[in-house]
């Protein structure tokens, strides 16, 4: 009798933790930006008795809404006194009023999160659109914050209020700026088999030249272009990318290696990965002057088979995407286009990876590989522009995801 009991009992716990997994399962990231930290300065007009107004573009739509909210740069405890999410009303920081709701944490509407930690709301049910715009509102009372935890080059337009306008209609009166702060993503109830893929990389992830508030980042074409196809409908995209990250150094932010549990592993609903890193490793060469500036190819290809193999650890398909051309810029070398090339051709051949994305034979001039196409160059040489980051988003075969 005490055999079948402890039989039954393992029957019924596993039945429970496989339902809970089929429930969790469910939550999928469909937005997010990296985290970095900032200081700041006295002096500096502090964040406190201040709501930021967070316009984010989601991929993935589904029927309930959950947000992250983040002082993982923070040394000191953060409060937050109220947050809300809306759908944007499409202009100026405005919201449809009627579907604004009050963000909960644990059933209280302020929460505060430890430094370093980052916090997940209580499930909102609303409708939420694929490839639509919403607001999240995070109010800051009154308090001493030294380190800010913000996604600082978010290419979208935010706005900042004074006081507790989370509620508020419009942003009017507020400041504009061009960072995500205190949030950190926002997953998705939806149906089926949803999933997310993580776009990994640098300032050519984070769409670095492109058209404000355009959202035309390469993972935002890919990410409309999922949701075109009934087959690839059920995918989100997170985009993770940094500029002047580094895969094995910190650069600005931590390096791929340091960030990589936090902006890949612990995502809702992962399914996906995309590899693009390594370029900012390169551009040390010109003028190497610190400790791990004198990057060889050799060095890139041990970094990117450590995030594979981390990925491959929890079942995550890893797709390797190849750098994209650098000549002329302020930080190319002969050495570094070199290492550029050995690392790209291990990228198309090593084997590692689940597929290749060759990003550089995208976007390359045929007369001169060593270049952007002109059409596809932003004017800088180093970054694309509108047309580029959609022919990188336009030539992803989607069938890798099928």
């Amino acid at each position: 009798m005490r055999r079948g009991f402890l039989v039954f009992n393992l029957f019924v716990l596993g039945g429970f933790a496989a339902l809970a997994q089929g429930q969790a399962s469910n939550w999928v990231g469909t937005w997010a930006a990296s985290p970095v930290g900032s200081a700041v300065n006295e002096g500096q007009p502090g964040p406190g008795n201040t709501t930021y107004r967070n316009i984010v573009h989601i991929s993935l739509g589904g029927s309930a809404v959950r947000v992250q909210l983040t002082n993982e740069f923070g040394t000191q405890p953060l409060t937050v006194g109220a947050a809300h999410v809306a759908i944007s009303a499409g202009g100026g920081g405005a919201i449809q009023t009627n579907t604004d709701h009050a963000l909960t944490f644990n059933g209280k509407p302020t929460v505060e999160i430890p430094p370093g930690a980052f916090v997940v709301s209580d499930p909102v049910t609303m409708q939420a659109a694929p490839l639509s715009d919403l607001a999240v509102s995070v109010y800051m009372p009154e308090q001493r914050i030294r380190n800010t935890t913000c996604h600082s080059f978010a290419d979208s337009t935010n706005y900042v209020l004074q006081g507790d306008a989370t509620a508020a209609a419009t942003a009017d009166k507020s400041n504009p700026i061009y960072a995500w702060c205190f949030v950190k993503g926002i997953d998705l109830k939806a149906d089926g088999k949803a999933a997310a893929i993580v776009t990994f990389g640098d300032s050519i992830t984070d769409g670095a030249q492109g058209t404000r508030d355009a959202n035309g980042r390469w993972p935002d074409v890919l990410a409309a272009r999922l949701q075109a196809d009934k087959k690839t409908a059920d995918l989100g995209v997170l985009n993770q990318g940094i500029g002047g990250n580094r895969v094995l150094h910190d650069g600005y932010g931590p390096s791929a290696l340091a960030r990589f549990d936090r902006d890949l592993i612990a995502q809702s609903g992962v399914k996906y990965l995309i590899i693009l890193e390594g370029i900012n490793d390169i551009g040390r060469l010109k003028d190497p002057h610190e400790p791990g500036d004198n990057i060889t190819a050799d060095d890139l290809i041990f970094g990117l088979t450590q995030l594979a193999t981390r990925a491959h650890q929890h079942g995550i398909k890893v797709f390797g995407a190849t750098l994209t051309p650098y000549l002329p810029t302020g930080y190319s070398s002969p050495q570094g286009e070199q290492v550029r090339q050995a690392y790209n051709q291990w990228i198309r051949t090593s084997g590692i990876f689940d597929g290749v994305i060759d990003f550089d034979k995208i976007t390359q001039d045929p007369a001169n590989p060593g270049t952007f196409l002109p059409a596809y160059d932003s004017g800088d040489h180093l970054h694309p522009g509108d047309a580029g980051y959609k022919a990188m988003g336009d030539a992803i075969d989607l069938s890798l995801f099928h």
